[in-house]
């Protein structure tokens, strides 16, 4: 198994590509803890394919791709910030007509380029195998914001996960903290799409701290508890994809979401075992 294991990581491209779903894998897990808690789940998916207008004008027009993709991200934020507050439609009717909407527009701009179907599956499918190290070096600022802010505002996060109106009266403000988390929310998927994509990025996002939350109870130790289940999801899906010549991003994604239903199926098993061992000595 070890040998298994090294024979992967043994190419320079693994290795790199390793150390960026590591780093994909610590942003989101951190965000994702805090979206699984407060039930934001639809508004992270519709987040992560908000970028893709961002990305797309980004290849076609030769910048930054992190740059087009963080301001499409600040962009949907505000945007369902927005409809939200002043239409009476449904919150999450809003967000379902921007998180089409927005990829309809990432997929008609991307159609412009003339490598349309190369672009087109780099930016919602990733390229983990193509991470540069000026990449790893992006990824590890992202990161390191991420982990960085969400100590620093465990406090404010905490108290509007679990009451709104309790922060609001503590001083907490907590409007700033609900646009504090969007835009960390923005950062970890920026930072999270060239190693996984932007269809994919979202099995991490959700998969280990949902799963996390089936094993912990407090928030500080199902963070880290999805930081280690993300970490084998990208050890493990990474060796998979190397020795079985499957999509990397798509391997971890579907890893991080199996982890889910492995534990879930875990922890029914054991409970009916239980159930019917109490049933016999009673």
């Amino acid at each position: 198994m070890i040998d298994w294991f090294a024979q992967a990581y043994e190419p320079e491209l693994m290795r790199r590509a390793l150390a960026a779903g590591l780093l994909a894998g610590t942003a989101t897990a951190v965000v994702g803890t805090w979206v699984v808690l407060r039930g934001l789940t639809f508004l992270g998916d519709a987040l992560a394919h908000g970028v893709v207008p961002g990305l797309a004008l980004a290849v076609l027009w030769g910048f930054s791709p992190v740059a087009g993709a963080f301001a499409a991200a600040l962009v949907m934020s505000a945007a369902v910030t927005v409809v939200g507050r002043r239409t009476r439609v449904r919150e999450d009717t809003g967000i379902g007509l921007l998180f089409v909407g927005m990829l309809a527009l990432g997929v008609v701009i991307i159609s412009r380029a003339e490598s349309f179907s190369t672009e087109l599956t780099a930016v919602l499918f990733g390229d983990v195998l193509g991470v540069t190290p000026a990449d790893l070096r992006g990824q590890a600022v992202a990161t390191a914001v991420v982990v960085a802010t969400s100590v620093v505002l465990h406090r404010p996060f905490l108290a509007l996960t679990f009451n709104r109106d309790k922060a609001a009266t503590l001083g907490l403000r907590p409007g700033l903290a609900h646009v504090a988390l969007m835009v960390l929310l923005a950062v970890a998927i920026v930072a999270s799409f060239r190693a996984i994509g932007t269809l994919l990025v979202f099995g991490l996002l959700i998969g280990p701290p949902a799963t996390a939350s089936l094993l912990v109870r407090r928030v500080p130790l199902m963070m880290v508890t999805a930081v280690a289940l993300s970490a084998l999801a990208v050890v493990v899906g990474l060796a998979v994809s190397f020795h079985h010549d499957t999509a990397g991003g798509a391997t971890v994604a579907g890893l991080a979401v199996a982890e889910f239903f492995v534990v879930l199926a875990v922890q029914e098993i054991s409970g009916a075992v239980r159930r019917a061992r109490h049933r016999h000595a009673t």
